[in-house]
């Protein structure tokens, strides 16, 4: 458990926080709020309490830009177990079934990933957090319940066998949203005959947010015991829409966008069909607008106004 002994204002941002195997990732969200006293957090995407890794969490106004770390790619480097199923699809589970593998071949595996490339339909796993009726998988699944589920489009840009040896198998996953590797690993298992469960699981990337640039709760600890704050490793909000094309606008133009109005930037050169950042003359992240072409105007789609302390210069986050 991490002490904190500091007083801090309100902070708008996000912390790369590398997820400890173990923990939920709500337990993440519970240590940080403790840590930084903040009011507002959320999490930007649940992992297993078996994952660890990259699990960005959001401070203040930031959570509300989450929505475009759920749609960004994700990278996953998964240990996977040939021979054995259980109910949870991962090796924390109830033993289901074991097979034989021996007939499984390195060159059967890499034809296998290979068929899970583009985009498929993929059934998620029972002991997941989606809900059925109002109530969480899980809960139903520990109470004995099996439901049937609907499965869902993902997106598997690359797949790619990096270790053999088995019965372990290891395997590194560039995908889209709500795709799950349990999911994926029980799926492989199926189509060579032998079943296979998950023993480890880890996100590399998140988006913008990397695993080799995230920091641990005990590193940001012995930060604060060094005499530091946690607020150092905070990263800008306006990470994540760096993909938006951006202005920045004056005093006057600024207070219609801080009231919600929509503002005139005729004069520039920018995209119409694209929603636009919208930066205030002092650098702070005011805005997300989009242009209403029936007035000829940018309307404000989101009101930030990020100081430019933490959100304007994306080349001093740590992620």
């Amino acid at each position: 458990m991490i002490a904190n002994t500091q007083q801090h204002k309100h902070v708008d941002g996000v912390l790369n926080i590398a997820k400890p195997t173990g923990a939920t990732s709500m337990d993440v969200v519970r240590t940080i709020k403790k840590l930084t006293k903040q009011k507002k957090l959320g999490h930007g995407g649940t992992l297993d309490p078996l994952a660890t890794g990259v699990l960005p969490i959001f401070l203040g106004k930031a959570t509300r830009l989450m929505e475009y770390l759920v749609d960004s790619t994700k990278i996953y480097h998964t240990q996977i177990r040939l021979g054995m199923t259980t109910d949870t699809y991962d090796i924390d589970g109830t033993v289901t079934a074991t097979r034989d593998f021996s007939s499984v071949t390195q060159e059967m595996v890499e034809k296998t990933l290979e068929l899970f490339k583009g985009t498929s339909e993929q059934v998620p796993p029972m002991y997941s957090a989606l809900k059925h009726e109002g109530k969480r998988l899980y809960k139903l699944a520990r109470d004995g319940q099996e439901i049937e589920r609907p499965s869902r489009q993902v997106q598997i840009d690359s797949i790619v066998l990096t270790a053999w040896n088995p019965p372990l198998l290891d395997i590194q996953v560039q995908c889209g949203k709500g795709m799950y590797v349990r999911s994926l690993s029980h799926d492989i298992g199926e189509l060579l005959h032998c079943g296979a469960t998950v023993v480890s699981l880890s996100r590399l990337q998140s988006g913008p947010f990397h695993l080799n640039k995230s920091i641990s709760l005990e590193a940001i600890h012995e930060h604060i015991n060094a005499g530091g704050s946690w607020t150092d490793y905070v990263s800008p909000a306006d990470l994540l829409v760096q993909h938006l094309p951006q202005t920045a606008i004056n005093e006057g133009r600024e207070n219609l966008i801080l009231q919600g109005r929509p503002v005139s930037l005729e004069h520039e050169d920018l995209d119409t069909e694209q929603l636009l950042r919208i930066y205030g003359p002092s650098g702070n992240f005011l805005a997300l607008a989009k242009y209403d072409q029936a007035l000829r105007l940018w309307q404000p789609t989101k009101v930030l106004d990020l100081t430019a302390e933490v959100a304007a210069n994306p080349e001093h986050h740590r992620t």
